[in-house]
């Protein structure tokens, strides 16, 4: 019998649904589909939060999945295909819950659309293919030779080559799925890859950013591999980062950020300075993993303090180069273990609000951003939970997704203090 999925995100960026008959998916619009608010509020090994408002103080309760403007999908790297259905939950009066990530963003996007504009993004997203056999973190076989990998070949095609099976599933997958997976190329780490989507509707950005994460996994699995994007699989390797692009256009469809020349209008200026007076508070977001602190390392294209510059990959907010009617932000803190419906949130959030208070930023950097003595980060995931309820924060987020992020966040840290360092890397692997 043929069979559909449906599920909404939950605050760690995993899909949570049920599976059910295909026959039932004309019943999903008119609120069929009912499963507990708390299990948008789970811990990474899915178990609930034990002190959470949504679990057994409240009686567990249901709320709605409605089906997303995004529509179903096909799995094509399972058996017979089946769709997903990407939902989000509401309570039962039809009121958002304001615990789904997806809604966060669309509280945002919002607020932009109040103003008359609209938030085009785009994401780069790193991952590592890693061999499932293997007792600790190694690079799948060469399917050619049998042997493994020992070192990374930046942008080499014979890399991408190696794995030219799995790349055209990826894309035959992407297309069905009417995903806009564009370039691919072999990364920094070893088996270490990164392929763009590109710029879209923000909403769109996010959806399709969680739907290709998915695929991406999936099809790793089609072909005996894991796909993780875990900030930092390797210790003395690269990390998986994803990158945000994103532009805002006027009712007009003008760029706001487009001055003519290369610097940018006030109106871009400000954006940064918003997003880099929100990065304190809202680090727990782009780094919500205790491995995540690893991938924030000098030299390691990854950020270490906020800063921005043009066309400098060694800060946190780079202003790519480019003809002046594409003028955008690059926010390269996110890594690759996050939530995207939260990470544009906070980026696109904390750009409004320095956008309309006017903000200015500091001097852009110039030169190698390693080289300053940058803050503007938590240093660790115990300092970025404690920073992360914050009036910068709490004018993006609602309150209860603050609370309910805390909740699991020190929960996880409660079970991680347990474990040894294999058993939280081989958790974090499996997981995101």
């Amino acid at each position: 019998m043929s069979s559909i999925r449906y599920a909404a995100v939950d605050l760690n960026g995993q899909f949570r649904g049920k599976r059910t008959i295909a026959s039932d998916a004309a019943k999903l619009g008119s609120g069929a589909a009912r499963m507990p608010l708390s299990c948008l509020n789970l811990d990474l090994w899915g178990e609930d939060i034990e002190d959470s408002p949504l679990y057994l103080a409240s009686g567990d309760p249901d709320g709605l999945l409605l089906p997303t403007e995004r529509g179903p999908v096909p799995m094509i790297w399972l058996k017979g295909q089946p769709d997903l259905h990407p939902m989000w939950s509401f309570h039962n009066d039809g009121t958002p819950f304001m615990g789904d990530p997806r809604h966060a963003l669309d509280r945002v996007l919002t607020r932009y659309a109040t103003k008359g504009w609209q938030v085009l993004a785009a994401t780069e997203l790193e991952f590592t293919l890693l061999d499932p056999t293997s007792d600790t973190p190694a690079p799948p076989r060469d399917p050619v030779t049998g042997k493994r990998p020992m070192r990374s070949e930046v942008t080499s095609l014979r890399k991408l080559d190696s794995r030219d099976a799995f790349f055209s599933d990826l894309y035959a997958a992407a297309e069905a799925m009417d995903l806009p997976a564009q370039t691919a190329i072999s990364e920094g780490g070893v088996g270490q890859f990164e392929v763009n989507l590109t710029h879209q509707e923000a909403m769109r950005c996010a959806d399709d950013t969680q739907l290709f994460k998915h695929m991406v996994k999936g099809v790793a699995r089609q072909h005996g591999m894991i796909a993780s994007f875990m900030a930092k699989p390797y210790a003395e390797d690269a990390g998986n980062g994803m990158h945000v692009h994103f532009s805002v256009l006027d009712a007009d469809g003008a760029n706001v950020f487009d001055n003519g020349g290369p610097e940018g209008t006030p109106t871009l200026h400000h954006a940064i300075a918003g997003c880099l007076q929100a990065m304190p508070a809202s680090t727990l977001i782009f780094a919500p993993h205790e491995n995540s602190y690893a991938r924030l390392a000098p030299g390691s294209h990854a950020p270490t303090g906020a800063a921005w510059a043009y066309e400098n990959r060694s800060v946190a907010i780079r202003v790519p180069g480019g003809p002046p009617a594409a003028r955008r932000i690059e926010h390269r803190t996110p890594g690759g273990d996050t939530n995207p419906y939260l990470v544009l949130a906070a980026i696109l959030g904390a750009a409004l609000n320095g956008i309309e208070a006017a903000e200015t930023p500091p001097a852009p950097v110039t030169g190698n951003a390693y080289d300053l003595d940058l803050l503007g980060l938590a240093s660790d995931w115990v300092s970025a939970i404690a920073s992360f309820d914050a009036p910068e924060t709490r004018a993006i987020f609602h309150p209860d997704l603050i609370a309910n992020l805390l909740r699991t966040k020190r929960q996880e840290q409660r079970k991680f203090g347990s474990l040894s360092a294999p058993e939280k890397h081989q958790l974090t692997v499996e997981t995101v």
